[in-house]
């Protein structure tokens, strides 16, 4: 059956057509993931079709039998109201009380009384989110019902999705998600979209494959330009019938030349030397109102580390990073820097930016230029390497969507070159294409990175360690990324319950037992990826130096040809730089070798 058809959407704000020909039927039982990039014009379509806007062109043919659930990205709240009140006021008079308490419950919104103007953005969104969970419906539309929320509940979510008998239609940027809910995925792409049957690995696919068609398309077209441009060079104005209608096709083929645009972004790793000492973290203390949140913390982030904080929404993970900040005093114990540490600091809540400024101004005050490993870009480029095309830059921040400046100040934090990066909820409100290339990022970044993220497919993506926070402020560590984690949480649970398992031992680092004595910290070692690294890096190093003497004897030989010279001076110049990265590689690698020799531990105790 099918619920609703969209015929040839348009959607203009202000100067910009958003939405151009958007066509899209919903039958029952499709569980359908919206992607594009910030500003593409996904929640407007989500809106749309919710009935909350009004198209400038198109038409939305809707089922007698259609019954909508809508989840806003930002859901409309009384400040005035309790929870209970809203969450009634929501569904208005459709849903039973003890229903409505019964989902609130479940997302953990069982302070009924309390007032909306005292709970967080996730927390109003739960409130939204049972409103919408408890209704009669056949079409739920979530505008990121995923962002701010526990894993438990997502994980709650997606269960619910998964057996949902009516259909989906979700914007999300946890992959996981789509992955685990969809079975189509549609992509706004140039006001139009494109449709994918299956989940998100099948979309990740086929979009590959219209990739590479639609380049070899390209590379037929180049190779048809370059002979009929060969033609209208050499030949005389068009004198016959048959020389006008060459001439005509070469303009549709000129034409036609920009019409393929690979969406795929890369951008050079930006930052500077960091020297042995990175952060130090002895015996960290907070409160707040008697409770605690960080309870006698200490460990020592290394040069390379990769590291996930995990926890429920209010348990402490911001003020962590807050007081590594120097943001927020600790109650006890310290944070000691490194003189050449350079933080980047990635918060949930944007900078301050001047509205009336223009984009490409916004980013020329941070840099003109920036040193990248593929060499100097300018602020343009840059701009361009992170989504927004030429014809943006001159655009005022205050016309750029919430996603758009979430990625604007991403890259601002990213040009002033840190050695460090604290990420806050880094995923939330950017898109999948931002988010594939800042794993990109990380992946080459030479500092160590600190994330907090319920987003788990970034986690186990990209961390080695992840920091767990429990009950009374303990702070356990792990090693791994999210999934690696929750395996042996599970099986240290059920050690606990005297439920014996192989990888019981595998759960605890970093806490403390219930009579106050610390537990031992785990001892340090080497990952797969630096054990591999540390057993080849002399041979590497060597290697470098012999090219380097043998580039130097050819410039001696070749001293007279300044052509040559040039050249071999541009890849003297590149090999040194790699040897330079390599020493100082091999400084830290050697250095953690001698702290894994003498036992040292995570918290920098040693036996």
């Amino acid at each position: 059956m099918v619920l609703l058809t969209a015929k040839h959407i348009q959607k203009r704000f202000s100067e910009k057509q958003l939405l151009e020909d958007i066509n899209l039927s919903i039958h029952l039982g499709d569980k359908i993931g919206l992607v594009g990039v910030n500003g593409s014009g996904k929640s407007t379509l989500l809106q749309i079709i919710a009935g909350a806007m009004e198209e400038d062109g198109g038409e939305i043919l809707r089922s007698n039998e259609l019954r909508i659930g809508y989840l806003p990205q930002n859901p409309d709240f009384e400040p005035k109201a309790t929870v209970l009140e809203q969450a009634m006021e929501y569904v208005q008079g459709a849903v039973p009380e003890y229903v409505v308490k019964t989902l609130l419950t479940k997302l953990r919104m069982n302070m009924f009384d309390r007032k909306m103007k005292e709970l967080s953005g996730g927390q109003r969104k739960r409130v939204a989110m049972a409103a919408v969970m408890c209704r009669d419906t056949n079409l739920l539309i979530l505008d990121e019902p995923t962002n701010h929320m526990d894993n438990d509940i997502i994980e709650w979510l997606e269960e619910q999705l998964e057996n949902y008998k009516g259909s989906v239609l979700m914007i999300t940027h946890d992959r996981y998600f789509l992955e685990r809910v969809t079975n189509h995925i549609c992509e706004i792409e140039k006001g139009a979209l494109v449709s994918y049957e299956g989940n998100y690995e099948a979309y990740l696919i086929a979009k590959e494959e219209r990739l590479e068609q639609a380049k070899a398309n390209e590379r037929k077209r180049a190779n048809l330009y370059r002979k009929e441009l060969r033609w209208i060079r050499w030949t005389a104005p068009a004198r016959t019938t048959k020389s006008r209608s060459r001439v005509q096709r070469f303009q549709e083929i000129e034409a036609a030349k920009e019409t393929f645009d690979d969406p795929r972004m890369e951008i050079g790793t930006v930052s500077s030397r960091l020297g042995k000492k990175i952060i130090e973290l002895k015996d960290i203390g907070k409160s707040y109102g008697g409770l605690e949140y960080i309870h006698d913390f200490s460990y020592n982030i290394l040069r390379n580390d990769r590291i996930g904080i995990v926890g429920n929404n209010g348990c402490g993970k911001t003020t962590l990073l807050r007081i590594i900040m120097g943001q927020v005093t600790p109650d006890t114990g310290s944070v000691e820097i490194g003189e050449t540490v350079r933080i980047g600091y990635f918060s949930q809540e944007s900078e301050e930016m001047d509205p009336n400024l223009r984009v490409i101004k916004y980013v020329e005050e941070i840099a003109r230029n920036v040193k990248t490993k593929d060499g100097y870009l300018s602020a343009s480029q840059m701009l361009e390497k992170f989504l927004f095309p030429s014809y943006m830059h001159s655009v005022r921040i205050e016309k750029l969507s919430g996603g758009e400046r979430r990625r604007l100040y991403l890259l601002a934090v990213l040009m002033r070159a840190p050695n460090v990066l604290i990420l806050d909820e880094p995923t939330n409100d950017l898109d999948i294409d931002t988010l594939t290339v800042l794993e990109d990022y990380l992946d080459d970044f030479p500092g160590a990175v600190l994330i907090v993220s319920h987003d788990r497919y970034f986690l186990d993506r990209l961390v080695i360690r992840t920091f767990a926070f429990e009950e009374g402020g303990e702070i356990r560590e792990y090693t791994g990324g999210y999934s690696k984690y929750m395996n042996e949480k599970e099986a240290r649970e059920e050690a606990l319950s005297g439920v014996k398992t192989n990888s019981a031992e595998d759960g605890a680092a970093v806490s403390r037992s219930s009579d106050g004595r610390n537990q031992r910290a785990p001892k340090l070692r080497f990952t797969y990826k630096e054990q591999k690294e540390f057993d080849t890096i002399d041979e590497d190093i060597e290697t470098l130096e012999e090219k380097i003497g043998n580039l130097e004897k050819e410039m001696m030989q070749n001293g007279t040809d300044s052509f040559l010279l040039a050249d071999l001076s541009q890849q003297k110049t590149a090999l040194e730089a790699e040897l330079d990265e390599k020493m100082e590689r091999w400084e830290y690698l050697h250095e953690l070798a001698e702290r894994i020799e003498r036992g040292e531990r995570t918290d920098g105790t040693v036996d």
